[in-house]
C-alpha cells in the first residue's frame, strides 16, 4: 500500500512516498528544479517517488498535504482585517496565492498523478510532529515543534504513542520565536527563510550585550517557556517587511544592508537573539517534560534546525534520549502529512526501527555508473575509473595532501544538511580550509562554519558526545584533550580576528568557543562514507573529515552528476569523485564562481483541441459583435471585426496549430488585465468590507489581535483543539 504526502507553495516544496507505512522515497523540489527553496507545487518530486517506486498514481491508497488551507485562510482573514485598513498590502499578497494554489491542492495532485485516492489535510504542527515521531526509535515520547507559522499555531507541545500523535499545548501568531529569530535575519543584513543558519553562526563571535533590550522591548517569556511578542515593533502583519521602523530604534543602529562589512555590534545581536532562543527552547523542553511525562523528546519545525539549542537541550539532560528530524523544516512535513494518513487516517500500526526509520535520510534520487559516464562525456571530460579497493586510498591521499573533494555517492540527502553523499570534503586539520573552502569553493561568507563528520565508533575520541549525531544537528564540545592552549594574544582577540585561532587539532571544524556541529557515521547506514573517513583515519590519524554540502552559494545541493560536474567546474574544487570515477580538475580550469543556471521550464503547450475551441469560439464571439455593429450601423467598425474574426475562426477550423503564437499574446495580455483586476476587486472586498467588519468586531472586543485576548490563558499556553485528533477531520481543508 503507497501514501504520497507533498507541502507545498511556501518554501522547501517536496514530496515523500511511503510504501507499507516506511519511507521509500522523499525529495524537495529544489534539489530537480534547481530553483533554492522552490515554493512551488512538487511536480517533478512527486513523478520521481512515483517513478523511483515502479507505481502509477492509480496505485495510490492514500495522498496527504501538509497543512490545512481553509483554517490558514481563517488565519490570512482574521489578522489582516485585525490590522485593517493597514493590512491591504498582505492581503493582496495573500489572496492570490491561496486562491490560486493552496485551494486547488487536490486538482494539481488529480491532475498530476490521476489517482482517486482519499486526500487527508493534516495540522501543520501535526505533520511537523509525525515526521518527527513516527521515524524515531521511540515507541513512546513528547514532541515539540516550532517554525514561523502554520495555520494558527506556532509552538506545539504533544505526546506520541504507539500509532498517534497528539497535540497538547499551542502558541499561536502572530507570537511566534520563529518569526522573531526571522526579524532579526533581515536586521543583520540576510535573508528571510534562508539565513537564520547565518545568525547562528555568526553568534559565536558576538557578546549577548543586547540580550536584556530583546526580553524588554521585543518580547515577554514567561517560565514556561509561553511568550508574548510586542508587536508594535514587526511588520509581519502589514507589510512585506518583518521588523518595523521603530525596531532598530531599540538598538540604536540602523539594519545593516546585505553585503555590508560586519561590524561588532552585528555580531552581539547574533549572540544576543540566539541566546534569546536557547533559553526559550529549553524552557518548552522543561515544560514538555513537565506536561507528557515522557522522557525522551522528538523535535521538527524550522528552529528545531538550531544546533546549538538542540546541543543545549542534549547537555542539560532534560531528556534521556533526543531525536531530531533531519528534515525539520517545510519540506519535512510532506513525509509528515504522508505519516499522518497511514498512522491517523488509516489506523495502521505503527514498526519501531532502529536506529530510526529515515535510512539515514537518503532518499532521493541516485544514479548508475553509465548515467554517470554518459555526464562526464557530455561535459568533455576525462576520469579515471577505480575499484573500491583503490578508490579510498586514492581520495584519501589527496584529501590528506590539502585537496578540496567533491564526493557524490549514492542516494540524495533529503533534508538540509549534506551527509556524506552530497558533499564537498576536506583536510580539516588544516586551519586554512575554512577560510579556502568558503572565499574559492563555496563563495560566501568567511565566518560560516563547517561540520565535522567522524566513525560513530571514533565519536567520544573527539567530541564530548553521549549516543550517536548522524543528522549534524547537534552541537558539542570538542574534547578538552584535543583543544589547544591559547596564546594571551589570540585570548585577547575579539571578533572575527579570532576567527583565524588554532583552537584545536581539528581547527577547520571547531567553533571559536571550542564545539562543532558534529555528524556520526555507521557503517550500516553509510558504508561508503564510513570506509573513507577509517581510510583517512588510518593514512593521518585523524578519522574526522570537513564536510559542507555539495553547492554554492544560492543554489540548492547538487542531485544528478551533470549539476555536480558544472558545480564542480564553476568552483575551486581540485577533486570530483562520481561513484567510483575521479576526475582531476583541468589545469586551464578557472573557477568562475558562477552556478549554472537552472533548467528551463518550456511553457504548457496548448492542444490542437484547446486552439480549435479559441480560434472557433474567438470567431464565434467576434462574428456576433459583427452583426451588432451592423445593426447599429457601423460599417467600418464592423467590417474590421468581421475580418479578424474569420482570421480566428477558418485557422480554428482547418488549422489550429497556426493560432498558436496568437493565443500566447492573448493569454498574456489577459493575465496582466486579470492582475489588475484582481487586486482592484481584492482592494474593493477589504477596504469596502473586511475593514468596517473590522472597526465593528473591535468596538465589540473580538479583535483577534487584543493584547487582553489571552489574560485568561495560563501563561500563554492554548490547550490544542481536540478537533485534531478527529478522523472526520481528515479529508478535509478545514
Amino acid at each position: 500500500m503507497y501514501v504520497l504526502g507533498i507541502s507545498c507553495f511556501y518554501h522547501d516544496s517536496a514530496a515523500a512516498l511511503l510504501k507499507d507505512g516506511q519511507v521509500v522515497a522523499a525529495v524537495q523540489e529544489e534539489r530537480l528544479s534547481r530553483v533554492k527553496h522552490d515554493p512551488s507545487f512538487p511536480r517533478r518530486a512527486v513523478q520521481w517517488c512515483l517513478d523511483t517506486a515502479g507505481i502509477q498514481g492509480t496505485d495510490l491508497e492514500m495522498l496527504a498535504f501538509h497543512e490545512k488551507p481553509l483554517q490558514k485562510f481563517d488565519r490570512i482573514l482574521e489578522t489582516t482585517a485585525a490590522v485593517a485598513p493597514r493590512g491591504l498590502k498582505r492581503f493582496h499578497e495573500s489572496m492570490p496565492s491561496w486562491f490560486l494554489n493552496k485551494l486547488r491542492v487536490e486538482d494539481h495532485l488529480r491532475d498530476l498523478t490521476g489517482s482517486d485516492a482519499p486526500l487527508v489535510y493534516a495540522q501543520h504542527h501535526e505533520s511537523h510532529a509525525a515526521s518527527a515521531f513516527f521515524v524515531s526509535p521511540f515507541s513512546s515520547a513528547a514532541t515539540l515543534t516550532i517554525d514561523g507559522v502554520g495555520e494558527w499555531a506556532t509552538n506545539v507541545i504533544g505526546s506520541g504513542e504507539d500509532n498517534r500523535v497528539s497535540l497538547l499545548s499551542e502558541l499561536h501568531f502572530p507570537h511566534s520565536l520563529g518569526l522573531l529569530y526571522s526579524a532579526f535575519t533581515q536586521y543583520l543584513g540576510f535573508r528571510v527563510n534562508n539565513g537564520e543558519y547565518k545568525v547562528m553562526g555568526l553568534a559565536p563571535y558576538g557578546e549577548p550585550r543586547f540580550r536584556e533590550l530583546i526580553l524588554e522591548h521585543l518580547i515577554d517569556v514567561h517560565p514556561n517557556g509561553s511568550y508574548r511578542l510586542n508587536l508594535s515593533h514587526f511588520d509581519f502583519l502589514v507589510g512585506d517587511s518583518t521588523i518595523g521602523p521603530s525596531f532598530a530604534e531599540i538598538f540604536g543602529v540602523p539594519p545593516r544592508p546585505p553585503e555590508a562589512p560586519l561590524q561588532q555590534h552585528h555580531m552581539d545581536l547574533a549572540r544576543s537573539i540566539q541566546a534569546v532562543c536557547e533559553d526559550i527552547v529549553l524552557k518548552q523542553a522543561r515544560t514538555a517534560r513537565e506536561r507528557t511525562g515522557h522522557t525522551r523528546l522528538v523535535m521538527a519545525g524550522g528552529v528545531a534546525l538550531n544546533s546549538v539549542a538542540n546541543g543545549k537541550i542534549v547537555r542539560e539532560k532534560i531528556f534521556e534520549e533526543v531525536f531530531i528530524q533531519p528534515a525539520a523544516g517545510d519540506a519535512g512535513g510532506a513525509l509528515g502529512a504522508a505519516l499522518v494518513a497511514w498512522h491517523h487516517a488509516l489506523d495502521k500500526p505503527r514498526v519501531v526501527h532502529a536506529p530510526d526509520g529515515m535510512r539515514g535520510a537518503y532518499l532521493g534520487p541516485s544514479y548508475t555508473t553509465s548515467e554517470i559516464h554518459a555526464a562526464i562525456q557530455e561535459e568533455g571530460l576525462s576520469a579515471t575509473v577505480f575499484d573500491d579497493d583503490d578508490l579510498f586510498p586514492q581520495v584519501a591521499s589527496h584529501l590528506a595532501e590539502g585537496r578540496v573533494v567533491g564526493w557524490f555517492q549514492g542516494a540524495l540527502e533529503y533534508g538540509p544538511r549534506a551527509l556524506g553523499h552530497r558533499s564537498i570534503l576536506a583536510d580539516p586539520r588544516r586551519a586554512e580550509m575554512q577560510r579556502r573552502v568558503n572565499a574559492k569553493i563555496k563563495f560566501r561568507e568567511g565566518f560560516r562554519p563547517f561540520a565535522p563528520s567522524v566513525p560513530i565508533e571514533d565519536a567520544d575520541r573527539w567530541f564530548n558526545l553521549d549516543g550517536a549525531a548522524p543528522y549534524m544537528l547537534l552541537v558539542v564540545p570538542v574534547r578538552a584533550e584535543r583543544l589547544r592552549a591559547l596564546s594571551p594574544e589570540d585570548e585577547a582577540k575579539t571578533g572575527l580576528d579570532r576567527l583565524w585561532v588554532e583552537r584545536s587539532d581539528i581547527p577547520a571544524v571547531t567553533h571559536v568557543d571550542g564545539s562543532a556541529r558534529v555528524q556520526t557515521v555507521s557503517r550500516d547506514v553509510s558504508p561508503r562514507y564510513h570506509r573513507l573517513l577509517t581510510t583517512f583515519g588510518e593514512q593521518t590519524g585523524t578519522p574526522v573529515l570537513m564536510n559542507t554540502s555539495f553547492n554554492l552559494r544560492g543554489e540548492p545541493v547538487v542531485c544528478s552528476p551533470r549539476d555536480a560536474l558544472r558545480t564542480f567546474l564553476a568552483s575551486g574544487m581540485d577533486v570530483l569523485v562520481l561513484g567510483n570515477h575521479v576526475i582531476l580538475r583541468p589545469s586551464d580550469a578557472e573557477p568562475t564562481g558562477l552556478r549554472p543556471a537552472p533548467p528551463a521550464v518550456p511553457a504548457r503547450e496548448r492542444t490542437t483541441r484547446e486552439l480549435r475551441t479559441f480560434g472557433v469560439g474567438g470567431g464565434l464571439i467576434l462574428a456576433t459583435l459583427t452583426a451588432l455593429q451592423v445593426w447599429w450601423d457601423r460599417p467600418t467598425v464592423a467590417t474590421l471585426v468581421g475580418i479578424v474574426a474569420l482570421g480566428l475562426f477558418l485557422p480554428g477550423v482547418f488549422y489550429p496549430p497556426s493560432l498558436r503564437a496568437i493565443e500566447r499574446r492573448f493569454a498574456s495580455a489577459g493575465k496582466t488585465l486579470g492582475h489588475i483586476n484582481g487586486r482592484i476587486l481584492l482592494s474593493v472586498l477589504y477596504l469596502g468590507v473586511l475593514t468596517p467588519i473590522a472597526w465593528l468586531r473591535r468596538i465589540g472586543g473580538a479583535d483577534p489581535l487584543h493584547p487582553d485576548r489571552d489574560a485568561d490563558l495560563l501563561e500563554g499556553w492554548h490547550q490544542a483543539s481536540r478537533k485534531h485528533q478527529e478522523l472526520s477531520r481528515y479529508n478535509r481543508m478545514f
